[in-house]
């Protein structure tokens, strides 16, 4: 018996959290060999930065799908660490934005090579395969699922 796989969507939370793990931990690992101080939790302020230059700690809330505070603690713990910063936007002087300091748009100069070989490499896990590839198709309908009625709703629905 293959305790993950036979038990299918009863243990799906559970495998999904797995493969997070192992990914991150990677990751994680992949910085730490090439001597880049880069927590693979910080990836999505930094690739929305990336991105966008400056946004508003209400837009990060909004890209993630977090609470405002969780947002407001990321960028926190950023700032902490002299990574971003947090300025009046140049567009409405009523609302404050972050961005990149110095030291971070450095650290973003290291980190990008590693985001490329990371899409190269789980493209490559994906193996070229329709089915593979489909996952993220797959989560992306779970995800919108979600936002409809919880998991929580569902499950009480057949108790």
């Amino acid at each position: 018996m293959n305790f993950y796989r036979d038990l299918g969507f009863l243990v799906f939370g559970s495998r999904l959290r797995r493969l997070s793990e192992a990914f991150l931990s990677d990751v994680n690992s992949i910085y730490k060999a090439h001597k880049i101080p880069f927590d693979a939790a910080w990836f999505p302020v930094f690739y929305i930065l990336s991105v966008e230059g400056e946004v508003s700690i209400r837009k990060i809330s909004d890209e993630l799908s977090i609470s405002h505070s969780a947002a407001s603690q990321m960028v926190s713990s950023l700032q902490e660490k002299g990574l971003i910063k947090s300025t009046v936007s140049k567009k409405d002087a009523r609302h404050k934005v972050v961005a990149f300091t110095p030291k971070g748009q450095k650290l973003l100069q290291k980190i990008q090579p590693v985001w490329k070989g990371l899409q190269q490499a789980m493209e490559e896990l994906a193996g070229g395969e329709a089915e593979s590839k489909l996952v993220l198709t797959a989560l992306a309908q779970i995800e919108d699922k979600l936002q409809e009625k919880t998991l929580l709703e569902r499950i009480e629905a057949y108790l």
